[in-house]
């Protein structure tokens, strides 16, 4: 009896010294996404504004350049960026508008930014896990003093991988998510060719 005793004792130990915390898992996720960096990433984002509905974008990073679609009350609209110049083609009109960017306000990695650095300014906790994920709920810590810093993330980390499997945040009166998070983009993908808009105008505001 007293071997089942210490038996279950010395498996309770092992399990207690490899349970992770909430901090050191997204941690480990915000390293994943650090090393397949250079690779360039894709994501779906869904922004949810009241009366307006949900718009659901498609993004592609890489370095400094990258490439955003999405769709509006019937309008397609695709955004190329490199940092320095737009180039926006909007199917209403068959328009490509080429702008020059503020350094300060360009896409990059705008969003990403938001997957990391988590457990900075935020009180992480595990609100449910599953057998393939982790689900955590990130809230604005008292001494957080950014303004424009979502109150509360919603975060969720697939096990095995420790990707990010979806990003939720309210921000400014809409609410965002980042979801279906991969890694790999081509330059191509990337890059601005007015070979794939042959018959649009072209309308240049630099």
């Amino acid at each position: 009896m007293k071997r089942i005793i210490y038996l279950f004792a010395a498996l309770l130990i092992a399990a207690t010294a490899f349970a992770q915390t909430p901090e050191e898992i997204i941690s480990r996720m915000e390293e994943e996404m650090d090393k397949h960096e250079k690779e360039g990433f894709f994501m779906t984002v869904d922004i949810k504004v009241p009366i307006i509905g949900t718009m659901t974008t498609k993004a592609w990073s890489l370095g400094d350049k990258s490439r955003v679609e999405g769709r509006m009350m019937g309008v397609d609209m695709i955004t190329f960026s490199d940092g320095k110049t737009s180039w926006t083609y909007i199917s209403k009109n068959n328009e490509i508008e080429i702008k020059n960017e503020d350094p300060d306000n360009a896409e990059g990695e705008g969003d990403a930014e938001l997957f990391s650095g988590l457990t900075d300014g935020y009180d992480v906790s595990l609100k449910k896990e599953t057998d393939d994920a982790w689900y955590f709920v990130c809230k604005k810590s008292r001494d957080n003093t950014d303004k424009d810093a979502p109150k509360t993330i919603d975060l969720v980390v697939a096990k095995g991988t420790y990707y990010p499997k979806s990003l939720s945040a309210k921000m400014s009166g809409m609410t965002m998510t980042m979801r279906d998070v991969s890694f790999g983009v081509t330059e191509k993908q990337v890059t601005f060719n007015p070979a794939d808009f042959p018959t649009a105008k072209i309308v240049d505001k630099r």
